[in-house]
């Protein structure tokens, strides 16, 4: 199976990313000034990291190039970063998580609502994207973190973060260009994630 394709054996949700036996890989994007700071640290500090907002996290990489428009949709999200996290903390914050959408009525609604605003995690689940950024017809996770998840994420649970805005570039190129196999061929192998 290709890289990123889907086809009719591929769930619906299903956790996939780029992992090896120490860390698994989560993507966001930031400004320039939020990258350099996180790079040259090697998290991220406050400030000019913002550890009251909620965060996002994404272990696809072609929704996070739909999310940012290849880095080019918004300045302030220009910079693609790819952060590894601990499998231990990664769990952690799986296990903590709440799903953004669910479907409930009456008391089971209101008990629903008041957990989402209690938990640190918010789960959801959207439509993966291919090489192109058209939807799938699967879906990919990404993860809200706030309060004591984001504090837990930053100082326990990064092991490494990489600038792969240009990686990000190359491939929007060679996508422009008709170039897919070539394209394809530079995205990180994504694999099914067991929890």
């Amino acid at each position: 199976m290709k890289k990123n394709q889907a086809d009719e054996l591929t769930a619906e949700k299903q956790l996939r990313a780029f992992y090896n036996n120490d860390f698994i890989r989560v993507y966001q994007a930031y400004s320039d000034t939020i990258a350099d700071s996180a790079l040259a640290h090697g998290t991220f500090v406050s400030p000019p990291f913002s550890m009251t907002r909620m965060t996002w996290i994404k272990p696809s990489f072609l929704w996070m190039m739909y999310r940012s428009g290849w880095g080019k949709k918004d300045p302030n999200q220009h910079r693609i970063l790819a952060i590894d996290l601990t499998h231990d903390g990664f769990k952690q914050i799986l296990n903590q998580g709440i799903l953004s959408h669910h479907r409930h009525s009456g008391a089971e609604e209101a008990e629903w609502q008041s957990q989402i605003k209690a938990s640190d995690v918010v789960i959801q689940w959207d439509p993966e994207r291919d090489i192109r950024l058209n939807k799938l017809d699967h879906r990919t996770i990404q993860i809200g973190l706030r309060n004591q998840a984001v504090a837990d994420y930053c100082q326990k649970w990064i092991v490494n973060i990489t600038d792969v805005t240009e990686l990000a570039a190359k491939i929007h190129e060679l996508v422009e260009s008709e170039r897919i196999n070539e394209a394809l061929a530079l995205l990180p192998e994504e694999r099914v994630y067991d929890i």
